[in-house]
């Protein structure tokens, strides 16, 4: 029986995956499981598995992965080995299902205590406090980020090792079926089922199947911890218990809790003061308190699940009183904000361990925009294993990655500093303390540059941002990166295979940002980037995108910089196209790709019927271009009492293109549908997509608006509360006065910001510690004032929500009476942007 201190070959992964050999050389040590070729940590010791999806298929990346170093491959396609020569190839029917079945083989052979995780919410945060109060007694490995799915677990699975005494895993599924394979994966010891609730409910009759199906994590479990107060999933458990009984399974013995009815630990009372929540319980004729730093209702669950996770392992409770004392907040987003000197700081500063550490070295590694990449660390102090080891291993992987300069913070890196300075290529500099290195921050400089600053809370890196952030509005929209994605895969999840998409990114991604918002979509594999001007394209090719660029309303008179940049422009006349023609002849290019704009209907460019013929004649004795698409705008996509038009324009478009490719000798692109375009008329997807608002969570015709999440988030401050006696008079104009007693705050927003002066003695609000304040008096240049008569709670300071997932930028649009574009387009440059990815 081959055993977990045995290092793990590519002949146990033919067994455990149940495949035959394509192609053997030797085999070799596997440490990593790799699906995405642009996250190789170490190519000699990786496997590539070319997984397929209705959007990829990881096969056409096997040569990229070659040429990065890999020589182990594991595939479900009989393709030509020949152009890789010393590589192993092994042949599957199904990569992913090899995937679930080695991982799954591997987990075998630990016997490790596992906690598995599953439920509607609070998954990913009881994972993560597991680990801050357990890992001091146990070297625990756990899942990183948020991963879930039924790539994620078994990715996450693959990363115990010998030296590990702890397991944690979180498992999510969206359809019947997902959980039987996954607990078979994770095979939990002890299983947590956190709540229940709507979350991905849309795959399920109803939540009893949904319960029913989540429980299959634990037929495998012992223990298994859950909340009596949710009936549904109460019921569900005790049958399930019954059944695996019935069936001569697993024995299941439940650990219950609860506020309502008597359970294993019986909450008696929840006590909050100020910031913090005292809660008391019975556990075994004992009372016992507990107090943690949060007072939401959601913390207070989290945290009574790991309280009972911790009695269950027998942890004293004067340990467990003490160390729930000290939790702190779950970052799962990375951060990116402006920083000095042209610089961009990617903010991690919450906790600092190998794994947490590897994504973010992933992360800083796509900031293509800058040249000099920088990495400031703190001591890891949440790892159980010997410092020189640790950081030796640390060590390795910055200098695997394209990193200039290493600042490390603290003792222990200080006491291990010769493990970085080996390397050569590699600037390092090392501090005892976060004050020491705050003393000399002056002597050391930062110019224009990505910098990861990646910190254990106790060394206080925030302290270390604030220097490093450049000082700019305090009013902030954030940018959900991973929302973002989320869209663009709903999005992806309507074509057919091989349809392609195009992203818009004009009018800064429509106020999103420019770079940060291209980079994403270049690293998610869209296809094309669509911009309205030359100087957009410009500024993206500066910043290290790379990827095709259309650039929608191009002028004759920047002809020249298009091609010098590889833009691509559209043409809508033939007065246009001679001029580009033009152009291209004097810089001696041929072929160059161009874009033929048709107008079927929207009257705005293009070229109408008439035109096509005089345009097909210029097209075949052009040598000088090359049509890469034809293209046309549907006027009323979103709208159904507009389909008969939407279908006329359908038709133009059909009889127009054909015209023009019927004398080309190759067949171009075609692509009609915008967001709302996709959702509604499928079947005119053509060749290529163009994704532009549904992008940002706002899709038209409101079909699958359910489906989006709101990318960006407005939030300001309070500047100053006052009291207002009855009479007074708010703002300009005197517009507002108050009929009784009014408390108002001042918030550091206005028009100047991008917030309409309509919405001044409107409907709208904002919301303030999640309650509604109304905007009272007319909207200011840089500031307004809003009622805080009833959040009485409310400081100066304070946050102010404008628009969130949670104050949709639709109602706020409606209060204005306008629509999401013109609002989301309108936030001023000089609000701050930050950028997070969740992780």
């Amino acid at each position: 029986m081959v055993t977990v201190e045995q290092r793990t070959d590519t002949g146990q992964i033919l067994k455990w995956s149940n495949g035959t050999w394509l192609q053997h050389n030797a085999d070799k040590a596997i440490e990593e499981l790799v699906i995405d070729t642009r996250k190789i940590a170490q190519p000699s010791q990786a496997l590539f598995i070319a997984l397929k999806s209705s959007r990829r298929d990881g096969h056409s990346f096997i040569k990229d992965a070659y040429e990065k170093g890999v020589r182990n491959f594991l595939v479900s396609v009989e393709l030509d080995t020949a152009p890789f020569p010393d590589a192993n190839f092994i042949l599957v029917k199904d990569t992913l299902v090899a995937l679930q079945q080695l991982v799954g083989a591997r987990r075998k052979q630990f016997k490790i205590p596992v906690i598995g995780i599953t439920g509607s919410n609070g998954k990913t945060i009881v994972k993560e406090w597991l680990y801050q109060l357990l890992n001091e007694s146990y070297n625990t490995v756990r899942s990183p980020k948020s991963y879930n799915s039924q790539i994620g677990v078994p990715l996450s699975v693959w990363l115990m090792k010998p030296q590990h005494k702890l397991a944690i895993f979180e498992a999510g599924i969206s359809q019947p079926g997902e959980m039987e394979h996954l607990g078979g994966i994770i095979r939990p010891d002890i299983g947590v089922f956190t709540n229940i609730g709507e979350a991905h409910s849309e795959g399920f009759l109803n939540t009893r199947q949904k319960i029913n199906e989540k429980l299959m994590l634990f037929r495998y479990a012992s223990q298994l911890v859950y909340c009596k107060d949710y009936p549904e999933l109460n019921e569900c458990v005790v049958q399930f218990m019954h059944q695996l009984k019935g069936a001569g399974g697993n024995h299941l013995s439940l650990f219950t809790w609860s506020q309502k009815v008597e359970a294993d630990l019986q909450i008696k009372h929840i006590v909050k003061d100020g910031n913090k929540a005292n809660i008391e319980a019975l556990w075994k004729d004992e009372q016992l308190t507990i107090t943690i730093p949060f007072t939401d209702p959601a913390s207070i669950e989290n945290a009574i699940h790991c309280w009972c996770v911790m009695l269950l392992m027998g942890i004293p409770h004067d340990v467990i009183s003490t160390r729930m004392m000290a939790l702190h907040p779950v970052s799962m987003r990375l951060e990116l904000r402006q920083g000095i000197n042209d610089s961009t700081i990617i903010n991690d500063s919450y906790n600092s361990d190998l794994t947490s550490l590897l994504i973010a070295l992933d992360y800083l590694e796509q900031q293509k925009q800058h040249r000099q990449h920088t990495v400031i660390l703190s001591d890891m102090l949440q790892i159980a294993r010997a410092d020189a080891d640790l950081y030796e291993e640390v060590a390795e992987h910055i200098s695997r990655r394209n990193i200039q300069r290493f600042i490390g913070i603290g003792p222990s890196l200080y006491k291990n500093r010769l493990s970085f300075k080996k390397n050569k290529k590699l600037r390092s500099v090392f501090f005892k303390s976060t004050d020491d290195f705050l003393k000399k921050f002056h002597l050391i400089t930062f110019d224009s540059e990505a910098i990861l600053l990646k910190g254990a809370r106790v060394f206080t890196f925030e302290k270390i941002a604030t220097l490093l952030e450049q000082k700019v509005h305090q009013t902030v929209l954030s940018i959900n990166l991973s929302s973002l994605t989320h869209n663009l895969n709903v999005f992806r999840s309507k074509l057919k295979p091989g349809v392609k998409t195009m992203a818009m990114v004009k009018a800064f991604s429509y106020g999103s940002g420019s770079y940060e918002i291209a980079n994403l979509l270049q690293y998610s594999g869209v296809d094309y980037l669509s911009v309205a001007y030359t100087d957009e394209g410009v500024s993206l090719r500066k910043a290290g995108i790379t990827m095709p660029i259309m650039v929608m309303s191009p002028d004759a008179t920047s002809f020249d910089r298009m091609i010098a940049w590889k833009l691509e422009p559209e043409i809508f006349s033939t007065q246009s196209l001679r001029a580009f023609t033009a152009m291209a002849q004097t810089l001696q290019v041929q072929g160059y790709p161009v874009h033929i704009k048709l107008d079927t209907g929207m009257h705005r460019l293009g070229f109408m019927a008439h035109d096509i013929e005089p345009l097909v004649k210029e097209l075949e004795l052009n040598p000088y271009v090359k049509v890469a698409s034809i293209f046309s705008h549907l006027a009323a996509s979103e709208d159904p009492a507009e389909d008969a038009f939407t279908a006329g324009q359908a038709a133009a478009f059909d009889q127009m293109s054909k015209q023009i490719t019927d004398h080309l000798p190759y067949k171009p692109m075609l692509h009609l549908c915008n967001s709302s375009g996709i959702v509604r008329h499928p079947a005119l997807h053509y060749d290529m997509v163009r994704l532009g608002l549904g992008l940002y969570g706002v899709e038209s015709s409101k079909t699958m608006q359910k489906q989006l999440r709101q990318v960006s988030t407005l939030k300001t401050i309070i500047a100053q509360i006052k009291d207002i006696p009855v009479g007074d008079t708010v703002g300009y104009g005197r517009k507002a006065v108050a009929t009784s007693e009014m408390r108002t705050a001042t918030i550091s927003i206005g028009y100047a910001d991008g917030y309409p002066r309509s919405l001044g003695n409107s409907k709208a609000h904002v919301l303030i510690h999640g309650k509604p304040a109304k905007v009272i008096g007319v909207v200011c240049m840089d500031m307004c004032m809003v009622d805080i008569t009833h959040i009485p709670e409310a400081r100066e300071g304070d946050e102010v929500i404008v628009f969130s997932p949670e104050l949709p930028i639709t109602q706020l649009a409606e209060w204005a009476g306008t629509i999401p574009y013109e609002l989301m387009t309108g936030v001023s440059q000089r609000v701050k942007r930050v950028y997070e990815n969740e992780i």
